[in-house]
């Protein structure tokens, strides 16, 4: 009789938009995961739960500290709101669980870096922030290539995240708490730019931010304007050792989501998804070309989001290293942060080499 396999003990915390989905993925697309608990304090979510979850033997927490006591439990997935990101994933990791965490790990750095901390207090636990382009097979098979030198050394890096607008006001109430459209949106492209910049050192050195500059304007949502943002986002981030990262963000693209990025090389250049579409499909007729596209964030990466879990889990039951690096995670939001600084104050933001934030003559500020 062959031996059973063994399966990775995991909960889910948050059953909202994204923490449902990452409960499906657990429970019916990760073969050696095994959801055995998820939390919720919301009416709507647990009704959900008890339909959705309840039957395949999962228990449902209203109380997060109870979940982390479930017997066995070995990982936590964090799926809440930004606001608890940090303070759940650090609950989880001196419990001595593992943690797969949406992404960010916070919007403030200060917090980021506790995280980090407790992390480093536990090296036996495994943390990984979810960045799932980097699971998208179009934007792996890239770095491949990057990686092969297919495209020389990689020098310039466009990239974009445009949402379909959803004129419900959902963007207006979420940027209360997203930490503004560049730590939000663009945090993938931010991202994005530290993978393939690092990748002539095998994602060993990160690239070092020389400088930010960031513009924007809300064409149709001046609520935004209350909270510091805007609906249309242009980031320009300058690191040291001659590359440059552009961002585009967008809160109301017309036909739907369309994600791209372009990684320009010393020898040629990879683009990704320049050309959106959801299959192969074209309507040729006499109104023009048409062809249809994702709808949203989660349709364009379903799969992606589905080979994030199945990575972590394998992670954890392998001893090996988590795909994504936490302090290239933490990178992501201090770039982010800075851009929607520049973007607030109208002012181009300047860094040395360690990270700490200097003055157009050079002189040091506070560490950002």
């Amino acid at each position: 009789m062959a031996p059973a396999v063994r399966r990775l003990r995991i909960a889910v915390s948050g059953l909202g938009r994204m923490g449902a989905r990452h409960a499906n993925h657990f429970l019916h697309r990760t073969p050696k995961a095994e959801l055995v608990a998820a939390f919720t304090p919301a009416d709507n979510e647990i009704a959900w739960a008890k339909e959705n979850l309840e039957p395949w033997g999962v228990s449902i927490y209203t109380d997060y500290d109870e979940m982390l006591k479930h017997e066995g439990l070995e990982a936590v997935c964090v799926a809440t709101v930004t606001t608890v990101h940090a303070e759940q994933t650090i609950k989880a990791i001196e419990a001595g669980k593992h943690v797969l965490c949406e992404k960010p790990l916070s919007t403030k750095l200060d917090v980021c870096q506790q995280v980090l901390a407790t992390a480093a207090r536990n090296p036996r636990v495994k943390v990984m922030c979810g960045f799932s382009r980097r699971f998208d097979a179009s934007y792996v098979n890239a770095y491949k290539l990057t990686l092969d030198g297919v495209i020389g050394r990689p020098t310039i890096l466009r990239s974009q995240t445009c949402d379909r607008y959803d004129p419900s006001g959902f963007f207006v109430a979420y940027a209360e708490f997203s930490g503004g459209i560049f730590v939000d949106c663009n945090i993938h492209d931010i991202d994005l730019a530290l993978w393939y910049f690092s990748a002539e050192s095998r994602g060993k050195t990160l690239p070092r931010v020389k400088s930010v500059m960031a513009v924007g304007v809300t064409a149709l949502e001046p609520d935004l304007a209350k909270h510091g943002d805007v609906d249309n986002g242009v980031g320009v981030v300058e690191f040291y050792d001659a590359q440059i990262a552009y961002f585009y963000s967008s809160r109301m693209n017309p036909p739907g989501q369309h994600d791209m990025t372009e990684i320009i090389g010393t020898k040629g250049k990879l683009v990704v998804n320049a050309s959106p579409m959801t299959d192969l499909l074209e309507s040729h007729m006499s109104t023009g070309i048409q062809r249809e596209i994702s709808q949203n964030y989660y349709e364009r990466f379903e799969h992606a989001f589905v080979e994030e879990a199945r990575q972590f889990t394998d992670a954890v039951l392998e001893s090996k290293e988590v795909p994504v690096d936490l302090t290239s995670s933490m990178e992501a939001v201090r770039i982010g942060v800075a851009l929607q600084d520049s973007l607030r104050s109208g002012r181009k933001i300047f860094f040395d080499r360690e990270g700490g934030r200097v003055d157009e003559d050079g002189a040091a500020r506070a560490k950002l």
